[in-house]
């Protein structure tokens, strides 16, 4: 059967895995998906193709990569979508000459800026009215006498990303949590003294466990209004080294305040495509506080289309079929996981969404992404059950440990 389009996916992980088969169960397209390496997520599946292409995170080899890519299925209608940060980025920042080839459903490169730049991302916040935490930066120079402008804990991250994925030292990790100055002080020595030499975030620790969060995924479509909305609340995130930040199972809720404030937000920037919030609910003043937007949809953003909405199917039909859509905020409960169910129950600590969590079980309203029947063959399965079981080692080694020690 001739496909009416193909959606060339960036990066192999979950994310990738969840797009496809969203596209698969939506048109039952097979997507091209691109990746410097070739992740478990995404390995022995037949609703996706995968190509491998080296460095391909990085300009001199994305740009002319892609351009060959264009031109081998130059017969069909392209859409280009990225699975992480670092493609988006790509993408945006070589959109120009991707749109001769590709559908592009990404912002341009100034608006990028605006949004991306911490700086910039603070001056936005205030003119929109949203929350965020204390949050100040600290560099090589300085760290040695820095002191934090807000009660301990802090959080830690890197200000690039990409600098910090490359750069290796004991005891690293996505995020850390440091609680008080000796913490603090090893911490920025252990990170300043690898190859990471690169600005840091340090931002007030917001009060709560995992389920405090909520996670945003939003679709606006090609004539700048807001299509879809969906609001997760997690209940617990990963707590591996490289997983800290990383939503593990996600109940759907509703905020319509909320929704509609992100959506005025979006629509008044001039924003197009998908776009992903974090923030964290503060109980000491009954704000969210928001830590990031992404210009991409959530790694975890399958717990959309699981929950009636499928977020891939929002994109090309505004894209790629020209289908009209009106907005529509979401409101079905559903719970999403990539962890054993055995996970949840041991180390989530919020009892009201637990027992949120056993009911829409019971009612067989719950997906994990990866498990998809249609997909199944037994390496496929062996390989995923064998991945899902390590959770339990993961969490049994690494649950609440956001300091230094390994």
């Amino acid at each position: 059967m001739e496909q009416p389009f193909l959606p060339i996916l960036l990066g192999s992980d979950m994310n990738a895995y969840g797009m496809a088969r969203a596209f698969y169960e939506a048109y039952g397209i097979k997507p091209l998906v691109l990746g410097r390496s070739h992740l478990t997520a995404t390995q022995d599946s037949r609703i996706l193709n995968f190509q491998q292409i080296d460095r391909l995170n990085e300009q001199d080899v994305f740009a002319p990569a892609m351009k060959k890519v264009a031109k081998e299925y130059a017969s069909q209608n392209l859409l280009l979508l990225a699975c992480g940060d670092d493609y988006a980025k790509l993408i945006i920042k070589n959109k120009p000459m991707l749109q001769e080839y590709f559908t592009v459903p990404y912002i341009d490169e100034t608006l990028m800026d605006q949004i991306l730049l911490k700086e910039n991302f603070y001056k936005m916040c205030e003119k929109y009215d949203f929350k965020y935490p204390g949050t100040t930066t600290v560099t090589a120079e300085d760290y040695e006498s820095f002191t934090p402008p807000f009660d301990y804990p802090i959080i830690i991250k890197a200000s690039n990303s990409v600098e910090y994925w490359a750069c290796s030292f004991p005891g690293k990790k996505k995020v850390f949590v440091a609680h008080d100055e000796a913490e603090k002080t090893a911490i920025f020595k252990a990170i300043y003294s690898s190859s990471y030499q690169d600005t840091m975030i340090v931002q007030e620790f917001i009060p709560g466990d995992d389920s405090y969060m909520r996670v945003l995924n939003a679709y606006v479509g090609k004539d700048g209004k807001v299509k879809l909305m969906c609001l997760g609340n997690p209940i617990l995130e990963e707590h591996s080294p490289e997983g800290i930040g990383s939503y593990a199972a996600i109940i759907t809720t509703f905020d319509k305040e909320l929704m509609d404030q992100v959506r005025f937000f979006l629509e008044d920037i001039g924003y197009t495509g998908f776009a992903n919030f974090d923030m964290k609910y503060d109980v000491r003043d009954g704000q969210y506080k928001l830590f990031e937007i992404n210009l991409r949809n959530g790694r975890s953003s399958y717990y959309v289309t699981a929950a009636g909405y499928n977020l891939m199917k929002y994109v090309a039909d505004d894209r790629m079929l020209n289908i009209k859509q009106e907005l529509t905020y979401a409101d079905n409960k559903h719970l999403w996981m990539i962890i054993p169910k055995g996970v949840l129950f041991k180390y989530a600590s919020n009892e009201k969404m637990k027992i949120e969590a056993k009911s829409l079980i019971r009612q067989g309203k719950y997906t994990n992404s990866l498990f998809f029947k249609e997909d199944m063959n037994a390496k496929r399965w062996a390989k995923l059950t064998l991945n899902t079981l390590n959770y339990y080692r993961k969490y049994k080694k690494y649950f609440n440990n956001k300091g230094l020690t390994e």
